[in-house]
């Protein structure tokens, strides 16, 4: 009888089963710098109005305990796409540049990849880097796990093929820009070409409208190329291919659009119609402009009769930069890290704590609110269950689905732990309430800094009680001497076992006598294996 009921409500509807007869479109957007106290919905305090991010939040849910692996955009992204932290890859400190070559390994299974092998269209428009290997001029070369030489810039043949970027891991279509919108080369790539050769070079200010000797790095420029046009062009791309796509996915194809912007991340560019529109700041008109491209693909979707068989995804990929100008910030009353401590870069909160809005109205309850510890690598392993598949052994060794959660049938934590790494290659490790940092500084650019006299008089690690002190004022390591001994022995065995989710041990661990070698010292970080 019970059996019987059941049935009947999943026939009519009523009882919506975990894994839904129909695969969703998924659009995933990356903000770049945004922080947690920028978005409106998330910290009331915050001056920047975000109505479109509210809306999504009103039609959806929010996660509050949303997390990257790292603290800085490379190693996030290889996070995302691959479903593996980013310090078992060989980038162990800072980012890529525009002209590195590609970081995801070749055999290695990407989120598009995934998603691709079960019917879906997969694009990537935005900024990327995460490395693609341009054609060299002869006996030219260019840095291969940091931002390129000032001198390496004119070593890339622009009018050649680019190989191993976008389209070689997994997706259908690529448009954007290679990196930050700070790095060369200032050049659009569609697929595996650039969309116009560079003629001459240019660097642009930090912050538009201000001459105060910051600016970007010089390099190549195409005809036509400004950073004021970048977002817009991006938005422009998306809902182009969002209207693409729509007939397919109305047929039941659906489609993964991967949209990584490069805003609010430096140069701070808005464009005419948005500039001084905040009556705050350069930073929060950018931030107010970042919302609006949120807001067109919400009216995409709804323009095409897409929205209710629709993941959206709205996040960051690490914490506020201080570039957004933090004194000025202030004294309109606005803080981009909301109670958190730090920023971009840190291996404190706000480093890697991001706002994580998701909305799909054929699945999850609108108005909603997950504490639920998340993080960015859980892409993979939640697509594959929406899809109803396995993650293989070697492939999303630390992602975890959130589905449950989506689908408002989360009870008990998700995660066991998560791990976080910040610009220097700090770690820290996070199970429940309890927060060890491997560092006696930030670990990135806040005070105080690593290898200061402020720093080194500190004792090597933290521990933290967020559930007394979110704020990470008062590092109880000494009177929790049991507590520090059980995460860093949990954070050996993620490390000795290639993986933090159940599964065989991956034979290219980092080996653990490596690691202990290497626990107590400031930035030092194991090596990892490929």
């Amino acid at each position: 009888m019970i059996l019987r009921t059941i049935l009947s409500l999943l026939f009519l509807g009523v009882i919506v089963p975990l894994h839904a007869a129909t695969k969703p479109n998924i659009i995933y957007i990356l903000c770049d710098d945004l922080g947690y106290g920028d978005v409106k919905c998330l910290n009331p305090e915050g001056k920047i109005a975000t109505p479109h991010a509210d809306r999504l939040a009103k039609e959806g849910l929010i996660f509050t305990d949303a997390h990257t692996s790292s603290s800085v955009c490379t190693p996030t992204r290889y996070g995302l796409m691959t479903g593996r932290y980013n310090w078992r890859s060989k980038l162990q400190s800072g980012v890529l540049g525009g002209l590195s070559p590609r970081l995801i390994e070749a055999d290695r299974l990407t989120v598009p990849a995934l998603l691709k092998q079960h019917g879906y269209h997969t694009a990537c428009v935005g900024k990327w880097h995460l490395g693609m290997d341009w054609a060299k001029r002869e006996g030219r070369e260019v840095s291969e796990l940091t931002i390129e030489k000032p001198e390496q810039v004119s070593s890339v043949d622009y009018v050649q093929p680019i190989k191993n970027g976008p389209m070689s891991v997994g997706f259908d279509y690529y448009f954007g820009i290679a990196a930050s919108l700070d790095m060369v080369p200032y050049v659009f790539i569609e697929n595996d070409h650039v969309t116009a050769p560079p003629t001459g070079e240019t660097s642009y200010p930090m912050t538009l409208g201000r001459d105060d000797g910051k600016a970007t790095r010089k390099g190549p420029v195409a005809p036509g190329f400004s950073a004021i046009g970048v977002l817009p062009a991006l938005t422009r791309k998306a809902v182009e291919h969002i209207e693409a796509r729509a007939a397919n996915a109305r047929a039941g194809k659906p489609f993964f659009l991967y949209l990584p912007l490069a805003s609010p991340h430096t140069p701070i560019a808005p464009s005419p119609e948005w500039q001084g529109k905040s009556g705050i700041s350069p930073y929060a008109d950018f931030v107010m402009q970042t919302d609006a491209t949120l807001g067109a693909i919400l009216e995409a979707l709804e323009k095409h009769g897409l929205a209710q068989d629709t993941l959206v995804v709205f996040t960051s990929d690490n914490g506020c930069s201080p570039m957004a100008n933090f004194p000025e910030l202030a004294e309109k009353g606005h803080n981009p890290s909301a109670q958190f401590r730090g920023h971009k870069a840190d291996i404190f909160e706000a480093g890697h704590r991001v706002p994580f809005i998701v909305r799909w109205p054929a699945k999850v309850k609108a108005g909603t609110t997950s504490d639920q510890t998340i993080c960015l690598v859980d892409l993979m392993a939640t697509c594959a269950e929406i899809v109803g598949a396995k993650v293989p052994d070697n492939a999303g060794e630390d992602s975890v689905s959130i589905l449950p959660a989506l689908a408002g049938q989360a009870g008990k934590p998700l995660r066991e732990a998560v791990v976080h790494h910040s610009i220097n290659g700090s770690f820290s490790i996070r199970q429940g309430n309890w927060k060890l940092e491997l560092c006696s500084g930030s670990g990135g650019w806040s005070d105080p800094k690593p290898n200061t006299p402020a720093a080194k008089a500190l004792p090597l690690v933290q521990l933290y009680d967020l559930a007394k002190d979110a704020g990470e004022k008062t590092n109880v390591q000494a009177e929790h001497p049991e507590v520090v001994a059980r995460l860093t022995r949990l954070l050996e065995k993620y490390i000795a076992d290639g993986r933090s989710t159940p599964g065989a041990p991956q034979q290219n661990a980092v080996p653990i006598e490596i690691w202990k070698d290497r626990v107590a010292g400031q930035p030092k970080r194991p090596k990892a294996a490929n």
